[in-house]
């Protein structure tokens, strides 16, 4: 599984450089603090539901969460079904309002 670091997707979206993130909380966290990513549960991936992200199969897709651990999960999942650059967010939100919002 490869990893982003919140410095360097930071910097990316900084540079105007357009990202395609997935957020794989629950709507209640997606709400309450997000980086623009599309919603889409980890337990959706967990039943097969992607029909939703089949389009970015082939492209760059960074997946985040609250720590880093569901996205990191998430990402394994992607992969077993056939999406070969799915990235994790290190530290997830946790790590990204420290830096950036606090």
């Amino acid at each position: 599984m490869q990893t982003i670091s919140i410095e360097e997707l930071y910097d990316r979206m900084q540079s105007g450089e357009s990202v395609c993130l997935v957020d794989v909380r629950e709507p209640h966290e997606h709400a309450d603090f997000n980086i623009g990513g599309l919603l889409h549960p980890l337990g959706r991936i967990m039943q097969a539901e992607v029909d939703e992200l089949e389009q970015l199969k082939d492209k760059e897709v960074i997946l985040y969460c609250r720590s880093g651990n569901r996205s990191g999960q998430a990402c394994m999942m992607l992969e077993t079904m056939g999406f070969n650059q799915v990235k994790n967010l290190v530290g997830g939100m946790l790590a990204w309002r420290d830096k950036y919002h606090s």
